[in-house]
């Protein structure tokens, strides 16, 4: 469905930020793709959902290729139309609009019928929403949010959803809750792009794991194996050394050097 084939970004026409990176998101499934903060993973949304230009980006090397359109020079609306929703980082609802309006502003040029069906489908997602649906979006906790940002998207009825660290800032019960969600969504046939650095969580239901870093993918597979492999574990769930969380590189460089030693 999503195929992205040696991609360079480079901003302000100086700063290299995508070095070749290669993924792919095959009809029906759940891909993870994971980082530390400045691996790219931003950068690669911007360029799949057509936002880089307002950041100064550009695409100087590479293709996007969905549902068989190349879409890396698409504009960012003909993207969404096109059967591609995001839910970006931190939610971002229009706080003083009420949950309903807020839903609004996700759909599409649909028919009536399609409306109401991706209005069902999100209350069925999402039973908290029902009984505030008149509420502004700021008064409703993290969580709600979080599904409202998630629920604004699926109006669209996408393709391909692409979520921006859904379980940031959420307590451990609100993590399960939206991991239940999104595989909830996959079974229901809309194939996710997961971005997360919760680990465990992403991993837990992807089909396929990507790991990012400085711009491109150093490690990528079956997301249980991902989950197995000793520097991803130290990565991702651990610390290094005396409590300083370390590259990905380094942790696989100071893992060679510590089998060297030995």
């Amino acid at each position: 469905m999503l195929e992205i084939a040696n991609l360079e970004v480079v901003y302000n026409d100086v700063v290299l930020v995508l070095r070749g990176l290669s993924l792919e998101v095959r009809d029906g499934q759940i891909v993870a793709l994971l980082g530390a903060n400045g691996a790219g993973k931003t950068t690669t949304l911007r360029a799949i959902t057509g936002l880089l230009d307002i950041h100064e980006g550009d695409i100087t090397k590479g293709s996007i290729v969905f549902d068989g359109e190349k879409v890396h020079e698409a504009e960012a609306s003909n993207i969404v139309r096109a059967g591609i929703a995001q839910v970006m980082e931190g939610r971002r609802v229009f706080a003083e609009m009420t949950v309903d309006e807020n839903l609004r502003t996700g759909l599409t040029n649909s028919s009536a019928a399609d409306v109401k069906q991706s209005y069902t489908r999100v209350m069925e997602l999402f039973p908290p929403l029902q009984s505030r649906r008149k509420d502004a979006a700021g008064y409703l906790s993290g969580g709600e949010q979080q599904m409202l940002a998630i629920g604004r998207a699926l109006m669209a009825d996408p393709k391909l959803l692409i979520l921006d660290e859904p379980s940031l800032g959420l307590a451990p019960m609100l993590v399960q809750r939206i991991r239940d969600i999104i595989a909830d969504i996959n079974e229901q046939g809309t194939s996710v792009l997961l971005i997360e650095q919760n680990a465990v969580m992403a991993l837990s239901i992807a089909d396929y794991g990507y790991i990012m870093e400085t711009g491109k993918v150093v490690m990528e597979g079956d997301p249980q194996k991902l989950l197995a492999d000793e520097d991803v574990q130290e990565f991702y769930l651990g610390l290094h050394g005396e409590g300083e969380r370390k590259s990905f590189h380094d942790v696989k460089h100071y893992k060679r050097r510590k089998r060297w030693l030995s």
